[in-house]
Parts: C-alpha cells; structure tokens; sequence
C-alpha cells in the first residue's frame, strides 16, 4: 500500500480540448495533494492532446501522463479503460480523481471493477482525515444527509465528482510541468463499439448549466412552458444560461438537459437566480456551490429563502420584467 502515491485526475477532453470538469477537480486534487505532500497528476487520453496537456499545466498539473492514438479521438469505455488500468498498474497513484459526466462515470467504473478497488459516485465533498485517507462525501437518502465514505483497504481509492461542485484556479500560461508520453494500444478487437454519428440533444444550445458564470432557473411557479421566454431574456442580459427544477423538467416544460439538481446538474455560477423555485432539498445540494444565490417566489416561507443571499417575495411575473429592464440600463451604462 505505501507504493501508492500522488493524486490523479483525468481530464475529459472534445475535440482536443479539456473540459472544465477536470480544471476543476486540478484545483481540489491541488489542495488534497499538498495534504499528503505528493503531486496532483493529470491524465489526458486523446489524439492531438497537446491544447489539453498545455491546459492542463496551467491550471496546476505538477505532472502530466499523455496517451495519444486514433482509437482515442472519440471516447470509448473499453480502450479509455485499458489505458487507465495499465496506468495504474505502471505508476501506482494513491486516488483517482474523475468528472461525474456520463463519460466520466462509464471510464471510471470498469476501471474500478478491474482493478478490484473501491469506488465513491457524485462526491460533493474530498477531504484528507487522521490516517491519510480520501474521505469522500456524497448525498445520501434522497440529499437528506451527507455520507462520508472510506476505502482503506484497497488502492487507488477512486471517486466521481459532479461538474461545478468545486471551483477551477485561475490559469497560469507560465507554469511548466513534466510531460509523460506513453505509448499504449488498444486493439481493435479490444473496442467492441464505436461512434456511428453525433447528434444534438434539444436544449444543448447556448451556454452550458456547467460553465455559465449565471443562471436563471424556473420552477412550478412559471405555471407553462412558454413562461420561460422571461427567464431567457433576463439570462441573455447577462450571457448566462437558463435551468429548471425537476418539477419543471417533469411537467415537459423545458428539456431534461436543463435539470438543475441532485438527478440533474450540480451547478456553482457567480450567480444563480431561482425563479417560482420552492426549495426541494434535492434542488438545494445542486446549487450549493454558488457565489450569490438570489430567490424569487409569491411564498415567504418557501425553503428556498434559508439558502439564499437575496430573496424577493412577489409575483415572479412582475419582478422578473423588472430585473430584466433595471440590468439592461446598468449594462447599458
């Protein structure tokens, strides 16, 4: 066990370039590594990484493992898999930090199952206890509590974190770092699917849930889905993105994409706005991580208000034109 050293983190990557998740969990595996004083290491699998390695640096990679090759242009479990195991197996890293995106948790499962190890999904919380182990903390009974999960006995210790639960540094373009290339192959007999074609989701236009630094979510309040043209308008004002809660996204009023919650986007902008949104526990783990929450709902006792920083009791449908209207003069001056 006492091989086993340093943090890893593996940065998704599309098109080339390295999604923010990863630069996200670079800053927090950063922070656990300088606990444990060993290296936060970032892992890219690719074809042409050299924009995500360059990335990667800057935002703290003491290290980077780069493992290029055409049957890794397009994600796939299997060879995404087979690179990672054999990783392990060379270098021995003490956690594996990955994005709890839906490639994130496909790689990072079979790779768990395969070496046999423990593996912690959706954490909201890492941390360094007593004994130099990971405590990992995730939502549990529906968000009712927080769990803290151990894995002592095996290594790596592995866990998923959901995009925007922490935040990313700011990135330093002169940072250096060593850059490992590693030749490792997967046989074509080895990757049993592949990418046939791509094709949109509705609703995956426009500014990410993940990556807007605002964003403005409707509710039951909105009452039908053409209500929500008030919520893009005072986003676009902004540059921001538009959300739903789960009621929202059940009623068929707006596309599952939008989700933002525990079943839905973890989501940690400068500012998030929660319009005719009562405050569903599940919806408040989802937005915890914001800078300023700010609340709008016709209800004074609605759950919503205990967590934010700004709360307008009203008609949703009077104030929201209002904002939209008050932003656009500030903007305009």
């Amino acid at each position: 066990m006492s091989d086993y050293k340093n943090i890893w983190v593996f940065i998704e990557t599309a098109n080339g370039e390295a999604k923010n998740v990863g630069l996200e969990l670079l800053n927090e595996g950063k922070r656990l590594a300088q606990a444990k004083q060993e290296n936060v290491v970032a892992v890219v699998i690719g074809d042409n990484n050299d924009a995500a390695v360059k990335t990667a640096i800057a935002y703290g990679a003491d290290q980077v493992i780069d493992v290029e090759g055409e049957e890794y242009k397009d994600f796939n479990t299997d060879s995404y898999a087979n690179v990672m195991i054999q990783l392990v197996e060379k270098y021995c890293p003490a956690t594996i930090l990955v994005g709890a995106t839906n490639n994130g948790r496909d790689v990072a499962s079979r790779t768990a199952t395969r070496l046999r190890t423990g593996l912690t999904a959706d954490c909201t919380g890492l941390d360094i206890n007593e004994d130099g182990l990971v405590a990992w903390t995730r939502p549990a009974f529906g968000g009712n509590l927080m769990a803290t999960i151990l894995c002592p006995e095996t290594k790596p210790e592995m866990g998923t974190v959901r995009p925007g639960v922490f935040k990313k540094a700011g990135p330093d373009a002169s940072r250096t770092a060593e850059v490992i290339k590693e030749e490792i192959k997967t046989p074509a007999e080895m990757i049993r699917t592949k990418i046939v074609d791509i094709i949109k989701a509705v609703g995956s236009e426009g500014v990410k849930l993940e990556e807007a630094e605002v964003i403005v979510s409707g509710g039951r309040g909105l009452e039908k889905p053409e209500n929500f043209a008030l919520l893009q308008e005072l986003a676009d004002v902004f540059g921001g993105a538009v959300g739903a809660s789960r009621a929202a996204v059940d009623a068929g009023w707006i596309p599952v994409q939008k989700q933002v919650g525990q079943t839905g986007k973890t989501v940690g902008p400068k500012i998030y706005i929660a319009v005719g949104i009562s405050g569903a526990v599940q919806h408040l783990v989802g937005i915890s991580s914001s800078e300023t929450i700010i609340a709008i709902n016709s209800d004074p006792d609605a759950p919503i208000f205990d967590m934010a920083d700004y709360g307008l009791v009203g008609d949703l449908f009077e104030i929201v034109p209002v904002l939209t209207e008050e932003f656009k003069k500030i903007k305009a001056s």
